[in-house]
């Protein structure tokens, strides 16, 4: 079965090849919206609550204005059942796109949350822990701000593109961003965290990072076992120090870095933190 032969808009399916957007949108000119990238299990949405609570949370900052029928419920209706028309339902990723539609940059037409949804077969592998590890740089030609805004998973993903172009040109698996103050703030499509003297640290949230699910997710399970854990703010030689270090998001949980430019590192806690925290989740 081809993959992602239908997609939803605005309460209605279309085949995948549908053109929807019209030169004058809001998000296709200026980046006006975000998205949420979710992964689904024999019809379930893993982590729901965070997404939909992250969704309506960017939705309202963003100043977006939603009709009444414009619930989580409705949301994962929509999901499930063009996840159910595709034949994805046993293991997805699914991409929700919220967008602002056409006017100019000082006039749009409306506040209404337009909306677009696909569907992709994921490869049962996603929910096993990487067996090599991720080879990493840091990539220097741009830089996070620190703000309002950047925690929003943003349809303005300039640096992330960038930074994803460079990494496969120096054929790495990801490469690692820094923020307006020369510090790590994640990765081009994950959270980071490091382990250090027996410490995992994450980026806080006001370094510039995405506010990810599963760094939220694993930040609660880490409190929650009494795990030395704190969001701050790493300088890049810190990183390079670090015993561990892996990277996190919402499709395939943790991925351990085998090494960051001349560092290497291990992966023992990463293993355990995705065997307790990761693979329960299903």
């Amino acid at each position: 079965m081809q993959a992602n032969q239908y997609l939803h808009h605005n309460g209605k399916i279309y085949k995948a090849d549908k053109l929807l957007i019209s030169p004058n949108n809001r998000s296709f000119r200026y980046g006006d919206g975000f998205f949420e990238t979710m992964k689904m299990i024999n019809g379930k949405i893993i982590l729901a609550d965070y997404h939909f609570e992250r969704l309506f949370t960017s939705l309202e900052l963003l100043q977006f204005e939603k009709p009444n029928y414009f619930s989580p419920n409705y949301l994962k209706t929509q999901i499930e059942e063009l996840a159910k028309k595709n034949y994805h339902s046993k293991l997805a990723r699914v991409r929700l796109m919220i967008f602002r539609g056409d006017g100019g940059l000082y006039d749009p037409e409306n506040h209404f949350p337009n909306h677009l949804i696909q569907t992709w077969e994921l490869n049962p592998s996603n929910n096993i822990l990487n067996e090599n590890g991720l080879v990493v740089n840091i990539f220097k030609d741009a830089r996070k701000a620190c703000d309002n805004y950047s925690h929003v998973k943003s349809n303005n993903y300039l640096s992330y593109a960038m930074a994803a172009l460079w990494a496969k040109k120096k054929q790495l698996n990801d490469a690692l961003l820094l923020n307006s103050y020369d510090r790590i703030t994640d990765a081009t499509i994950a959270n980071i965290f490091i382990i250090k003297d027996g410490i995992v640290k994450t980026p806080a949230l006001s370094e510039g990072c995405i506010s990810g699910v599963m760094r939220r997710h694993l930040l609660k399970c880490l409190h929650e076992e009494n795990i030395p854990v704190e969001e701050a703010k790493i300088e890049p030689e810190e990183l390079l120090q670090a015993s561990e270090v892996f990277l996190s998001n919402g499709v395939y949980g943790i991925r351990w870095i085998k090494s960051c430019g001349n560092s290497n590192y291990t992966n023992t806690l990463a293993a355990l933190f995705h065997k307790k925290f990761v693979t329960t989740l299903s």
